[in-house]
């Protein structure tokens, strides 16, 4: 070697630092590392160990941080495949990237761990020689536990130390980086920011790690389960092309859900997901990986297969949707065996397959509509959770709280309205045609003159259908037929996390929306199909934007149906001090509609007599599961829950998103209770500086019983006898002070040794009494206050 050259070489050494110290010490001591096959038989000791004493502690002290696209580093541990993956220092959630990201969808975009090291993740287990020294050395989770163990959280009820924002900056070591992590941040151990795992739990997961980390084989579906699939699938794939093209409508608008069979009746549900494959039923399944579903799959025939969902179900990505006798004979009706003729199947052209109602002009409308009203909180839902965990950019559309009605599918099933849809194609084109790198402004213009176009058709068509007022009264809203309790929904956002409930939940909102067939699919296409969360800044800032034009006609569905003079002023009085364009935009989307209604109003505040008669009309199938009755409280604590409900005002400000709360009853049985926080808003119209739209002393509270929310961000602990201190305490909030106080008072907090076995009653009642529902909470957003 000349001089240059190692002159060269030790200049290379001396700017590679430790890591590359690091990883050669590992090398040495424990070998170059290679992938591992970690799965054990089912029914092997190994598997047994796995599924019964670790998988446990992960889901419940892992998984309540690691899942979805907002898991720290990527890493998901809500599955073997996940925990074989391991983690990466890319991120998802970056809004200001220029161009759009590589998927990293897990079960998707890659099939095997090696898979997962090309596209640049590196393992939290050892993949050098297997042998208990090696594994807990090599291995990064074997030496964050360790971590934690020898720094555990500090006396403090404020934790020092420790970054728990959402966009905190991602520390993600390699195996070979951790000496380096260990040195940075000591008390940064896993579970982080949290109190210490038991004994015990600790000793199982080292357990586990020293032997190996062998986990199981995927679990096989009982007789039953295999028969249904079966079943499906040939429902799904026969060749008519009426049948085609059905299938691949329901799979577009399914494909995040997690179907089950509810005639199983399963004390807990096995849970499903619907993809495309290119190998038809009684083949192993050979998944197509696009990035959207309406994508073209690249294969001259698509097959819609069902395959078990594989990882742990966590709330916020959790849609369950139910399969059963009565479902499929719907579809049948609906779609099949209706008189209708598909002469030729739509293209996968970006053009074609972006605008359903281009790509199914063929499949009834009513057909359509009706399938998405018959759950609608899952069609819903997908707009809500979809593939966004976080997403206040695209949240701070909507308002805090709202309800949603629908038009009666059967009362707009009319050649007339089939017609208008179908001559309407081209100005209901949506954004997802841009695909994921887009440049909002120029495309904005040109999507706000087609949708003006559109509003402009439809003002002229519903004036000549409702011409003098006929038909315009509350009997156009669908009423879920007397038995379906989907007819009415409350939607509540959580700044940047959302939630949808069946019923009518709160008291009167602000405002309220009514979807018809046009609205509801353009929405799904927009913030569902055609979304990418792996999308440039301006594809996601482009579907935000077109957003603003959804919202704003279901609101005016909802106008429609009050007095002609109250109109405007009303729907104007949700956007104080609002841009020229979108007052304009209003003035288009307001005044067209000059009929006046049949409702038959009685007062000068006809909005809340609007309400009380859709209420009345729907309360059938209202449901009432989150109204606080027949808890076991006493009356009179009863009362004193619900009129939390009455308190609002500035003082709020500093209560957070969603907090949750357990109180013992007199009797000794728990209940588990959800306070939302509902920020108000002059207007909701600001792509980026919401705070300046803010209207903290119109911010209420909403009570209810059970679990609404993901996310809770602090969790209280009382006894029935407390109510009334409670009450007090949260009337007079004035001050950050006065929070703290109440916290003080009522508090788990995060670094509470109690943390962790009140998390698990949490669970275990939500798991109880919501059973279907149920999906382990995330405290990724769990404050420390």
């Amino acid at each position: 070697m000349n001089l240059r050259t190692f002159f060269m070489f030790a200049v290379v050494l001396t700017f590679a630092g430790c890591a590359t110290y690091a990883g050669l010490n590992y090398d040495q001591l424990f070998g170059e590392a290679n992938v591992q096959e970690r799965r054990s038989d089912l029914a092997s000791a190994d598997s047994d160990f796995f599924l019964e004493e670790v998988k446990p502690i992960i889901d419940n002290r892992c998984v309540v941080c690691h899942a979805c696209y907002d898991a720290p580093c990527q890493l998901k541990l809500s599955s073997v495949e996940g925990i074989d993956r391991g983690s990466s220092k890319e991120l998802i959630y970056q809004g200001t990237r220029l161009t759009a990201a590589t998927p990293h969808r897990l079960f998707e975009d890659a099939q095997t761990t090696e898979q997962w090291r090309e596209l640049g993740f590196h393992p939290v287990l050892n993949e050098r020689v297997q042998n208990p020294t090696a594994n807990l050395e090599a291995g990064l989770i074997a030496r964050m536990l360790a971590q934690k163990e020898a720094h555990p959280l500090p006396d403090q009820k404020q934790l020092e130390g420790f970054d728990f924002s959402i966009d905190r900056t991602q520390v993600c070591p390699t195996i070979e980086e951790y000496d380096q992590y260990l040195a940075d941040y000591p008390t940064w151990g896993m579970p982080y920011g949290m109190p210490n795992l038991s004994s015990n739990e600790y000793s199982t997961l080292t357990t586990w790690l020293q032997n190996g980390a062998i986990m199981n084989k995927a679990l096989p579906l009982t007789d039953e389960q295999a028969r249904l699939v079966s079943e499906y699938e040939q429902l799904l794939n026969k060749s008519p092309r009426k049948v085609q093209l059905t299938a691949r409508y329901i799979y577009e608008h399914l494909f995040l859900s997690h179907l089950y069979f509810s005639d199983l009746n399963e004390p807990t549900p096995r849970f499903f997901t619907l993809v495309r494959s290119t190998t038809p039923p009684g083949q192993p399944v050979q998944r197509i990986a696009t990035r959207r579903p309406y994508d073209d799959p690249g294969v001259k025939r698509v097959y819609y297969r069902l395959i078990p969902e594989q990882g742990t179900i966590v709330d916020k990505t959790h849609m369950p949707f139910a399969l059963n006798e009565q479902r499929m004979r719907d579809w049948k009706e609906w779609f099949i065996d209706a008189d209708y003729s598909v002469a030729k199947l739509p293209s996968y052209d970006v053009e074609v397959a972006a605008n359903p109602m281009t790509a199914f002009i063929d499949l009834p409308v009513k057909a359509r509509f009706k399938f998405m009203l018959d759950n609608s909180q899952n069609t819903i839902n997908a707009f809500i959770k979809g593939p966004v965990c976080r997403g206040q950019l695209a949240l701070n559309v909507i308002n805090d709280r709202f309800w949603v009605f629908f038009l009666d599918p059967d009362k707009a099933d009319l050649p007339e309205v089939n017609e208008f849809y179908r001559s309407q194609a081209d100005n209901l084109k949506l954004p997802g045609e841009l695909e994921s790198n887009t440049l909002p402004v120029t495309n904005w213009v040109s999507y706000s003159r087609q949708q003006a176009r559109y509003l402009e058709a439809k003002s002229n068509f519903i004036n000549q259908w409702f011409e003098g007022g006929k038909f315009l009264t509350t009997d156009i809203i669908w009423t879920g037929n007397g038995t379906n309790p989907n007819a009415a929904l409350t939607v509540f956002r959580h700044f940047d996390s959302a939630s949808v409930v069946q019923g009518l939940v709160g008291k009167p909102p602000k405002t309220a929306w009514i979807l018809d067939y046009a609205l509801i699919e353009r929405i799904h296409y927009l913030l569902v199909a055609g979304f990418d969360v792996y999308g440039n800044f301006g594809h996601q800032l482009m579907t935000r934007m077109f957003m603003d034009f959804l919202r704003l006609e279901g609101e005016s569905n909802f106008i429609a149906l009050l007095p002609q003079d109250v109109r405007h002023k009303e729907q104007s009085s949700w956007y104080q001090n609002q841009s020229t364009q979108l007052s304009d935009f209003l003035q288009r989307n307001v005044k067209p509609f000059d009929q006046p209604t049949q409702v038959p109003y009685q007062t000068d505040n006809p909005k809340a007599e609007l309400y009380d008669i859709l209420q009345t009309q729907l309360s059938p199938v209202l449901n009432n599961r989150y109204q606080i009755e027949q808890t076991g409280f006493k009356p009179a604590n009863e009362a004193l829950l619900r009129s939390i409900n009455d308190i609002k005002g500035d003082g709020l400000i500093v209560v957070p998103q969603i907090m949750m709360m357990m109180i013992e009853s007199t009797q000794g049985d728990d209940q588990l209770f959800t306070l939302l926080h509902n920020n108000a808003h002059t207007n909701i119209s600001s792509l980026f500086d919401e705070e300046s739209n803010r209207d903290p002393a119109n911010d209420d509270l909403t009570l209810v019983r059970g679990v609404i929310g993901s996310y809770p961000a602090a969790y209280l602990s009382l006894k029935e006898d407390q109510i009334p201190r409670l009450l007090e305490m949260l009337k007079n909030i004035r001050t950050e002070e006065d929070y703290v106080k109440l916290l003080d008072t009522f508090a788990i907090r995060r670094s509470s040794e109690q943390f962790w076995p009140f998390s698990d009653r949490v669970h275990a009642w939500y798991k109880e009494n919501q059973p279907i529902e149920f999906g382990l909470l995330d405290y990724n957003r769990f404050e420390n206050r």
